[in-house]
């Protein structure tokens, strides 16, 4: 793992974050290196700041005090338009994976195309690009479905379709396995592996699953009290016997 971080740059570096809301201190001096082609873990308790960090991180909210770049660029010196192309190389796996209930599934895909016509231009044909994507995730057959029709395994895996179709650079997932089954969850983690071995993705996860951790880490950070408490691969913390870390693995 040292030779991954020796060698490569790091795709997102967030430096010295702050962030409150009023008294209450959600991001303390955190900070945060994603390398290119790395799986990064940020595992915390509920209400440790893990989705406000990811706020910040995309401009959805604004840090106290701090710096965040993504790919070489400050995204605070970023025009809107600036912000949205850079968007483009990001992509987002959120909890609920929210598709557009009155589109199927073949226009729920096509929708971050027609969106962003700067990366691609205006593409007369999606087909190829669609299935492309469909097939990435098992899910070649389900193009004409409706979102209704879908199980939640599917409808996760159309997400990641949605999130694929743009050839980020970044994937950010937050909580991909919440409210699936094991063995679900399972086939999800093994998709987002290999999703990182063919694109050669760098992504941030935010989990609380131990074993979607174990599974997809090249590395972890435990966010305790809204600064990055402890780092290493999942072995190496695993066999540290701080009691506020060992606290994620029982």
């Amino acid at each position: 793992m040292e030779e991954i971080r020796e060698y490569r740059k790091p795709v997102v570096e967030i430096t010295n974050l702050y962030k409150s809301y009023g008294s209450n201190k959600v991001l303390d001096a955190f900070n945060l290196k994603l390398y290119e082609g790395e799986n990064l873990v940020v595992m915390g308790k509920s209400g440790s700041g893990k989705s406000v960090m990811i706020k910040c991180l995309i401009g959805l909210e604004e840090p106290d005090s701090g710096s965040i770049s993504i790919m070489g660029q400050a995204i605070k010196t970023l025009s809107r338009e600036e912000l949205d192309e850079l968007r483009t190389e990001i992509g987002f796996l959120f909890q609920g994976s929210a598709l557009y209930d009155s589109m199927s599934v073949r226009e729920n895909l096509e929708f971050p195309l027609r969106r962003h016509t700067k990366k691609f231009g205006v593409i007369k044909d999606t087909t190829p690009l669609v299935m492309e994507a469909l097939q990435n995730v098992g899910l070649a057959h389900a193009i004409d479905l409706m979102p209704n029709e879908l199980s939640g395994g599917m409808k996760r895996r159309v997400a990641l379709a949605r999130t694929l179709i743009l050839q980020p650079k970044i994937i950010l997932y937050d909580e991909p396995t919440t409210g699936l089954d094991p063995i679900t969850a399972k086939e999800i983690i093994l998709l987002m592996k290999n999703i990182q071995q063919q694109y050669k993705t760098s992504s941030i996860i935010i989990t609380h699953d131990v074993d979607c951790a174990r599974v997809i880490s090249n590395r972890m950070i435990l966010l305790v009290d809204g600064t990055n408490y402890a780092e290493g691969t999942f072995d190496e913390l695993k066999a540290l016997k701080d009691e506020k870390v060992q606290a994620f693995f029982k």
